[in-house]
């Protein structure tokens, strides 16, 4: 079972290799496995032996490496000899005597042959008598003379009854096959690397429980060639385990940092042994020179000259040896003779590796040999890539020199290539003197370009430098002696890195740094809005400054590329969260029609969630560049799944959420998006999960998504009282800081509670609160939760069916499915509803306490429940494969990692099919199978064999 479980998308060379090995007579054949190194030849060979001598073949290895002779003739006899030990008919003796008589005998080259034709009738013989097949591996590790004598039997003295199965390397992949084995061969079967599927496959059944997809990307990214290698997969698991990369959350395997920040693989000769498995010592140190060189900035072909005598040898010997990583591909060269490492693991790797060259040395001379010919301006606008260099050239390249070509390459790569650009913007600041001039307006520069590609990574990381910057700007400012220009540039620099870390869903100062900004804010009002925006948006506390209504002007500095939000705009996001007379004062601060009001539910939509991109995305409309790959886009993406029941991707998208890397603060990133996967998994009747999202949240956070949730959660879990009581104190404190936005939900899940609870007074005194709340904010959320409220208190059809038409239109399934269960308790017709009810369940996968309360009342309505699947449908494709892994007698553990689910779901999987079935047990649905009785009760669907069924009454599972 082990072996079954570790090799994976092999069964079809799996049968056809013990196919091979359990053949005899005239249909014995000579099969030669291959394939690169790590691919899985040596777990395949044994798996097939254990399937063929399980089948009654017997199967021996013929241990070549074991012999104490010297190769050639000598150390093959051995190895027969060997063979022929473990052939137990009473004619050991016998064939022993006549192989070793031979070889005592020889004298010369000529009788040589005369042994090897010995060895091949002695062999024959004993197939006769016990029938054996004899399998190799390792082949390509074979010294030469051995394998010639080993292919002259085989060509020559051939025993055509006994079936040879050899594994090795393909002929040039490190094995020149001085013996011709591979020619000797009837067939040749080429193991191929793994598919994607057959990844992901692997790495579940390596971790234990389904992975991640992003997981599997990075592990295809960071591979690139070997990623199909099984053996190149496991290595790097396991040293991302070692390193503490890996996480599990929810059963699901995570990865907790981007593939640029990942440790190395701790040995980078295992890597090398996949990619080129005779590389010498010297080549594996100039492989880590070139890998540190790369590593600092692109290198050409050109370049290979800086780097000089390389242990001893001269530059010419440098590039023949280059010219041969580049055919072993442990390197590969593009179309502008750049050099790289296809396998970006294998670089990373061999930066680990002490290295004698002078690597900044090589890096000064590369760009003085350019800068040699024009001045450094020129130079940085023509070939762009020197910044790199100059970066790694570090203090062997004065300032003079590095400052002009790292402006000019940043300015010319901002149009093409803005990673570099942005690398190259950050070194020529770490080279500015404190206080130079030219820093303000370069800091602009620099975040203009990385929000000009929403790149907010690259705007984080000009936090020190500009903040540095404000400060002494701040104190030029208090002694009256400001510089001209500079706060508009600070300002607009400043602005773009607040935007940046909110949408990390991070606090842009902690508490105990604020009064230290304070003084350097009060002249940018917008900067110090846009911080406030952080606590509206559930992202946490922010005491830095407070809105004037009364005097937000209408415009900001902004980038030229990536208009940022102007004042006006910050007020109306945070006027989204209040009520309708705020939202109202703020619109009369924006032109006329600049946002309609179907944006601006959306915008009110997006506040309730704390969706802060979707919020922007609103307001902004197309000056909004997106949020990249930042937490907001995630969350955002999190929220449209959740509202259209896609909660499997929601659930995703929570885990990338939070296997993010944090930096320092006092309130982490997705805190929000942790709530919502605590609903999900609340919902869904897996109470431990939704408790383990929802401790992660600090008390301090406070947001009515957060409420709402905690509700849910307490009630579920038994804590009714506590659940109302928290409920109240919630919704009156958020509706006292005026935050409207969501507080509809709340006082929802209280009504809902106490309806659920049959305590009608509670039910009418949230009603009433919903009626007063929806006066004050008059959205179409607040008028949603009043008709469904009043539905389910009043018992009202006709405002259950408004609400279930209005959420048609917005798109809210968790709230449908509230609505539709309202009218199945208070319908005149509760049947559609029920189909309506038990559709969403099944689609979002609701748990098994809130079907109990569907179902009972279905009962108490005295309707039938419906059925999404009857037995006369038979069983789906995955019902099947279901089975038949069932029948192989793997677990629900080992199922749920093949399926990449959880078990529960694959308990219910399986209880619907013993209903079909009619099998009460794993153990009856297994014979029921490999008699065929599944078949023959025609729950299979006809395909021509499909899945590998077992054809009625054969008993067997085909191929």
């Amino acid at each position: 079972m082990r072996h079954r479980e570790s090799l994976i998308d092999r069964d079809r060379e799996v049968d056809e290799v013990a196919q091979i090995l359990g053949s005899t007579g005239t249909s014995a054949q000579t099969l030669l496995i291959t394939g690169q190194a790590g691919v899985g030849k040596t777990a395949m060979l044994e798996r097939a032996r254990l399937v063929a001598t399980r089948n009654g073949a017997k199967v021996v290895t013929m241990n070549w490496e074991d012999t104490e002779e010297p190769p050639g003739v000598a150390a093959l006899a051995d190895a027969v000899c060997d063979v022929l030990a473990r052939i137990h008919d009473g004619w050991l003796p016998a064939r022993i005597t006549a192989v070793r008589r031979v070889q005592w005998r020889i004298t010369h080259r000529a009788g040589e042959s005369i042994l090897l034709k010995t060895m091949g009738e002695v062999l024959a013989d004993a197939a006769q008598s016990v029938p054996f097949a004899v399998v190799l591996d390792d082949v390509q590790r074979m010294p030469s003379q051995t394998a010639s004598a080993l292919g002259a039997v085989l060509r020559a003295f051939r025993p055509t009854d006994i079936p040879v199965v050899m594994a090795g390397r393909p002929v040039g992949a490190g094995w020149a096959d001085g013996g011709g084995l591979a020619a000797t061969a009837d067939r040749v079967l080429e193991l191929r690397p793994l598919p994607p599927s057959g990844i992901g496959e692997l790495a579940a059944w390596w971790a234990g429980c389904p992975v991640e997809p992003a997981l599997l990307t990075a592990l295809s990214r960071v591979l690139g060639p070997l990623a199909g290698n099984p053996e190149a997969v496991l290595s790097l698991l396991t040293c991302w385990r070692e390193s503490g990369s890996l996480v599990e959350l929810d059963g699901r395997l995570c990865l907790t940092q981007r593939t640029d920040l990942l440790d190395p693989v701790s040995r980078p000769d295992g890597l090398l042994r996949l990619v080129r498995p005779d590389m010498a010592a010297e080549s594996v140190e100039l492989a880590a020179t070139l890998a540190h060189l790369i590593g600092g900035g692109e290198l050409r072909l050109d370049d290979l000259r800086f780097m000089g005598p390389h242990d001893g040898a001269h530059a010419e010997s440098v590039a023949a040896s280059v010219d041969q990583l580049v055919k072993s591909q442990v390197l590969t060269v593009d179309g502008d003779r750049r050099l790289s490492f296809p396998v970006p693991a294998l670089a990373t790797t061999l930066r680990t590796l002490p290295v004698r060259s002078d690597l900044p040395g090589v890096h000064a001379q590369i760009v003085k040999s350019v800068t040699d010919r024009m001045d450094a301006a020129t130079a940085g606008a023509r070939y762009p890539y020197l910044a790199d260099h100059v970066e790694a050239a570090g203090s062997l390249l004065d300032d003079e020199l590095a400052i002009p070509l790292l402006f000019a390459a940043a300015r010319n790569d901002a149009r093409s290539a803005l990673p570099r650009a942005a690398r190259a913007y950050r070194s020529a600041l770490r080279r500015l003197p404190p206080g130079d001039p030219r820093t303000p307006a370069l800091l602009r520069e620099a975040a203009e370009l990385s929000l000009r590609y929403a790149d907010y990574e690259g705007v984080l990381e000009l936090g020190q430098p500009l903040l540095a910057c404000v400060e002494r700007w701040a104190d030029s400012t208090s002694a009256g002696d400001p510089s001209a220009g500079h706060g508009t540039a600070l300002q607009v620099a400043l602005q773009s890195w607040v935007f940046a870390v909110l949408h990390e869903h991070r606090l842009p100062f902690c508490q105990r740094a604020g009064a230290r900004y304070r003084t350097a804010l009060e002249p940018m009002p917008a900067v110090a809005r846009a911080v406030s925006i952080a606590a509206l948006y559930g992202i946490g506390p922010v005491t830095l400054t407070a809105w004037d209504d009364e005097q937000t002007p209408t415009s900001t500095p902004t980038c030229g590329y990536s208009p940022l939000p102007a004042p006006a705009e910050l007020r109306l996001m945070a006027a989204a969260v209040g009520s309708k007379a705020q939202i109202d004062s703020a619109r009369q601060a924006l032109p006329s029609g600049a946002v309609a009001e179907e944006a601006l539910d959306r915008l009110r939509n997006a506040a309730a969630y704390g969706d802060l991109a979707g919020a922007f995305a609103t307001v902004l409309g197309e000056r909004y560049t997106g949020a990249g790959h930042s937490t907001a886009i995630r969350y955002q993406a999190m929220v449209r799944d959740y509202l259209k029941g896609r909660w499997d991707s929601a659930l995703t998208s929570a885990r990338r959420i939070e296997t993010r890397s944090r930096p320092d603060g006092a309130v982490g990133p997705g805190q929000l998006a942790r709530a919502l996967a605590a609903e999900i998994y609340c919902m869904r009747g897996e109470l431990r999960h939704a408790h383990a999202w929802l401790d992660l949240i600090p008390d301090n956070v406070i947001h009515p998504l957060v409420d709402r949730v905690r509700i849910a959660v307490r009630y579920w879990s038994g804590q009714t009282d506590e659940a109302l009581a928290a409920g109240w104190r919630d919704a009156r404190r958020a509706r006292k800081n005026g935050t409207l936005a969501g507080v509809e939900r709340v006082l929802l899940r209280i009504l809902m509670v106490a309806a659920l609870e049959d305590r009608p007074e509670t039910a009418q005194q949230a009603l009433e609160e919903l009626e007063a709340l929806h006066k004050e904010a008059a959205s179409p959320m607040s008028r949603e939760a009043v008709l469904i409220g009043r539905g389910m208190v009043h018992r009202d059809a006709d405002s259950l069916l408004a609400a279930h038409r209005s959420l048609t239109r917005r798109g809210d399934a968790p709230l449908g499915l509230l609505c539709s269960y309202g009218l199945l308790e208070v319908g005149d017709d509760p049947q559609p509803w029920l189909t309506e009810v038990k559709r969403i369940s099944h689609m979002m996968a609701i748990g098994r306490p809130v079907r109990a309360v569907i179902d009972r009342t279905a009962q108490r309505r005295n309707i039938s429940l419906p059925r999404r699947r009857s037995a006369s449908k038979g069983l789906s494709d995955e019902d099947i494969t279901l089975i038949e892994m069932i029948s192989g007698g793997l677990t629900n553990r080992q199922i749920a990692a093949r399926l990449a689910c959880s078990e529960k779901t694959v308990e219910q999987r399986l209880t619907r099919i013993f209903r079909r079935t009619g099998c009460p047990s794993r153990v009856k649905l297994a014979a029921a199978w490999l008699d065929g009785t599944v078949v023959r009760l025609g729950l299979v669907p006809d395909t021509g064999g499909h899945h590998g069924a077992p054809a009625p009454g054969n008993g067997a599972i085909g191929s």
